[in-house]
């Protein structure tokens, strides 16, 4: 959260005074953003074709 909106987390009484729906926006917004948690959870790039070896 801090990487994306600037949100410490461990900062005491914040998530008690937002809601899930707050909470839940940022979730879904950081994995549709370049974070560290969409990286995370993104499936692997498909490989190439192999090429025989010579």
């Amino acid at each position: 959260m801090h990487e994306v909106y600037g949100i410490d987390l461990s900062e005491p009484l914040l998530l008690r005074q937002r809601s899930w729906r707050w909470f839940r926006i940022r979730l879904w917004g950081l994995l549709s953003a370049e974070s560290r948690i969409s990286r995370h959870f993104q499936p692997p790039e498909p490989k190439g074709p192999r090429t025989p070896r010579r």
